[in-house]
């Protein structure tokens, strides 16, 4: 029986008939549960519930509203502050201004200064109130214009406690830029006459997600950073005619150094202004939305960039305040700050950074980067999983950044039910045959370490993701690609890989992503075709056994991924089509290059490429799920592994896949099994000329007719040409 400080998840018992495993650590799991209910339960008593709390952002940084005329200009409080402008009670009540507001524990003293008072440091103070937070209210000018035009530079002003001073960027600000006479990034006051209006509604959630992984700055052909509004009319229609149906963008979170990839995010709230203004990024997301697409942001909670003058660490000059203290407070391997997530105000800003996103920009959802790094005290770091659940449930797992996760979920979801239904209505998708399991907002967890029950609902006892990335599955691919021939490739193992996940947790597969592209590793076109890539791409050119091999295998490796690894896939930007090279992003030590950022569309583009026949296919396996939605069927078997002849079969939904990877051997007559009968056609065939193949079946007449005879543990069977390097797709003609 729970205790009042020991409570139970109340559908724990939906989760151990799920996993059984489970139930030796009940103890624990309902520990952890009661610390988030004990958050959950003060916030809603003291901060008037979750979704409340979660907007901060209308509290601090720099609000306009109207003030009513002050009773008494004592008063010192956060909710006053009077004082803090002697100018305030010469305005009648309705008065228009910009209310400041900072976190500051740690100060002494605080001005706000920049182009709205000649940067005068000494001019306009900030009064110290309730819990930390400093206040400064500047009422409308007498004319009636804002006391800080849109668009000015501004900048706080600290005297720290040891009586030094320093200056800092507001840590809510919206927009900060880096002026082109240093490379300290600074903020400007941002409050458009006339803000973005979105014009499109969120499309409705797909029944699966099919996610293109994105970086906005590198998707330019030409080497320089590309724009919000080149994505928008450029790579976008890409990539809804290619069939995708989700878009991850990475390092929108403001990033002072460009080169780390988005990951040390120095200003939370604003969207990175090197790719353009927040408006840019706003019609990005709309035009998406139009398109059909719903867009993810690769959201960075798990740490911060140690920068000082344009980021968080040291913002009131202690070194905690976001962070932890001391060696808790760094991460050695990413040389980052870690947020002490058991702070009331460090919840208030990352639960509202989260918030701020789905309405200000109209995100669909998040992909959190560094899970594993925030689950544990050792970050990851030095340390193997073995799957054992001794390593999920001991004393190294970090349970305020357990609750922290658990509130988010929390949060996104509770968002999804009760702020967008008051959207525009959301037109059905163009793939949409049934309810989406999936939630109107989406969270993905990249978790390397398997955590149980990351997957399932909080009230069940899980941490409330709706995915996680499959991560082992481009570790296996990369591997056997550096470390054995293809011919000796071990089928049981590869399928072990794929299919070696939580049931009933849903896991996002992937055959490489935007960490297989970056320089010191190789995507798998150039593992596979790099010695040729440059020479023999050409469809004029000789016929090149390097070459032939290299689109057979890239086409079959995507395939037994997205076929068989997980109930969403996920694909970087360019790798559909087989980019060249990797990735690398302008730095000293390579004389701040642009070559290697970005993306070469015109390889694509040309006929007379052999990159368009693995875009062709790319966009004929989208399709083919989009028709036949096998990423969300309840049956999947693997009902052949054959190690000699190479072969893999299995069957997902209404859908047989057959896959040989052998070298040379061609099977005639090959018997696959069935679990029904009937007469079945070829859905996808990767060897046909349209994908680069040497068309040995033609897949308009071919037709299989199946046997009363039981093969693989499956009650029929047909027999089949299966050439080497061929994935065929098959269905059942006679199924409704």
């Amino acid at each position: 029986m729970s205790s009042p400080d020991n409570i139970l998840p109340p559908k724990f018992a939906d989760l151990l008939a799920i996993d059984p495993s489970l139930e030796p650590f009940r103890d624990v799991i309902s520990r952890r549960y009661s610390a988030y209910h004990r958050y959950a339960s003060t916030i809603e008593l003291n901060e008037g519930g979750l979704l409340k709390f979660a907007q901060g952002y209308t509290k601090l940084g720099l609000n306009r509203i109207q003030i009513a005329q002050p009773r008494s200009t004592s008063a010192t409080s956060a909710t006053s502050a009077t004082s803090a402008s002697s100018e305030v009670k010469h305005h009648q009540d309705g008065t228009n201004a910009i209310v400041y507001r900072e976190w500051l524990p740690g100060a002494k003293a605080a001005w706000l200064t920049g182009d709205f008072n000649g940067w005068n440091r000494r001019s306009h103070p900030l009064v110290l109130g309730e819990f930390g937070v400093w206040q400064l209210v500047l009422p409308d000018k007498a004319d009636g214009s804002s006391a800080i035009p849109h668009g000015s530079a501004l900048q706080l002003h600290l005297e720290l406690a040891n009586g030094s001073f320093a200056d800092r960027i507001p840590a809510w600000s919206p927009y900060v830029v880096q002026p082109e006479h240093t490379p300290v990034y600074e903020a400007r006051y941002y409050q458009p006459a006339q803000p973005y209006v979105f014009r499109n509604a969120r499309p409705a959630v797909p029944h699966a997600l099919r996610i293109y992984e994105a970086h906005v700055g590198i998707a330019s052909t030409e080497p320089r950073v590309a724009s919000y509004a080149h994505f928008t009319d450029f790579v976008l229609p890409r990539i809804a005619g290619q069939g995708y149906n989700c878009i991850q963008l990475m390092a929108v979170m403001e990033h002072v150094y460009y080169g780390c990839f988005g990951y040390q995010v120095t200003n939370f709230f604003a969207a990175s202004s090197r790719f353009g203004p927040p408006e840019d990024l706003m019609r990005l997301i709309d035009t998406a939305h139009g398109l059909g697409l719903i867009v993810l942001l690769d959201v960075v909670h798990s740490h911060a960039s140690k920068n000082v003058l344009d980021g968080l660490s040291y913002f009131d000059g202690t070194d905690h305040g976001y962070f932890h203290a001391g060696g808790k407070g760094q991460h050695p391997l990413w040389d980052s700050r870690l947020f002490n997530y058991g702070s009331w105000e460090v919840l208030r800003f990352l639960l509202s950074n989260l918030r701020w996103w789905i309405e200000k920009y109209r995100f669909d959802g998040f992909r959190f980067d560094g899970v594993t790094s925030m689950l544990y005290k050792h970050h990851g770091i030095g340390t193997g999983f073995s799957g054992g659940y001794h390593e999920y449930f001991g004393t190294e797992v970090d349970e305020e950044a357990l609750v922290y996760i658990m509130l988010a979920n929390d949060l996104v979801h509770r968002l999804g039910e009760e702020i967008l239904p008051h959207e525009q209505p959301t037109p059905p998708r163009a793939d949409s045959k049934a309810a989406s399991a999936l939630p109107r907002l989406i969270t993905i967890a990249e978790d390397v370490s398997g955590y149980p029950a990351i997957c399932r609902p909080v009230a069940e006892g899980g941490l409330g993701f709706d995915a996680r990335l499959g991560m082992a599955i481009p570790d296996k691919w990369i591997k056997l690609l550096k470390e054995q021939s293809d011919d000796s490739w071990n089928m049981g193992d590869i399928c072990f890989t794929l299919t070696n996940r939580r049931w009933r947790e849903n896991t996002i597969t992937y055959a490489e992503s935007h960490d297989q592209a970056l320089v010191g590793d190789k995507t798998i076109a150039f593992w596979l075709m790099d010695k040729e890539m440059y020479t023999s791409m050409s469809v004029l050119s000789a016929p090149s056994a390097i070459i032939d091999r290299g689109i057979a295998l890239h086409k079959l490796i995507r395939a037994l991924t997205f076929g068989l690894g997980g109930e969403g896939t996920l694909n970087f930007i360019g790798n559909e089509f087989g980019h060249p090279e990797w990735l690398d992003f302008p730095r000293e030590g390579n004389k701040n290059s642009y070559h290697y950022a970005r993306r070469q569309w015109n390889l694509v583009d040309d006929q007379l490429l052999k990159y368009r026949f693995l875009n062709e296919f790319d966009r004929a396996f989208n399709q083919l799920e989009s028709a036949s939605r096998f990423l969300t069927a309840d049956n999947t078997f693997v009902s052949c592994k054959h190690e000699s002849d190479k072969v893999i079969a299995f069957e997902r939904g209404s859908l047989l896949f057959v896959f040989n990877f052998h070298p040379t051997q061609s099977l005639v007559d090959y018997r696959i099994g069935s679990p029904r009968p009937g007469r079945y056609l070829v859905a996808l065939n990767s060897d046909d000329s349209t994908f680069g193949g040497f068309q040995r079946i033609d897949s308009s007449k071919a037709e299989y007719f199946t046997a009363p005879v039981p093969w693989h543990e499956r009650p029929h069977s047909l027999t089949i040409y299966l050439p080497a390097r061929t994935c065929l797709v098959l269905r059942c003609a006679d199924e409704n």
